[in-house]
């Protein structure tokens, strides 16, 4: 009972995809866009005024609300997704890089 399989010409070249094969788009196995994850910290903002760190991290996350810190003050321990706080130093620039929380 052993039959031959006939083999027909083909016009597909070897490595080709046959009509079985599911098609994935190019994009496949990377990221989309430039940046699929949403920014959680602003380090290059260490420095800053505290208007000019607003205005960055608003034009980054546009819903978020922003803190300001004064030195020595004390803050609640409570992580909020919706908020950056900026923490500042004695002179009135931010201190440590602002994040979410």
């Amino acid at each position: 009972m052993a039959e031959k399989q006939q083999t027909e010409p083909s016009d597909k070249q070897p490595g080709e995809l046959t009509d079985s094969a599911p098609v994935l788009p190019r994009t496949y196995g990377t990221l989309l866009g430039p940046s699929t994850a949403p920014k959680m910290e602003w380090p290059e903002l260490v420095g800053l005024t505290p208007k000019e760190a607003e205005r960055k991290i608003k034009k980054d996350m546009p819903r978020v609300q922003i803190q300001v810190v004064q030195a020595n003050c004390f803050v609640t321990m409570d992580f909020n997704h919706g908020r950056v706080r900026l923490y500042l130093d004695p002179s009135g620039k931010v201190e440590r890089p602002p994040r979410i929380g």
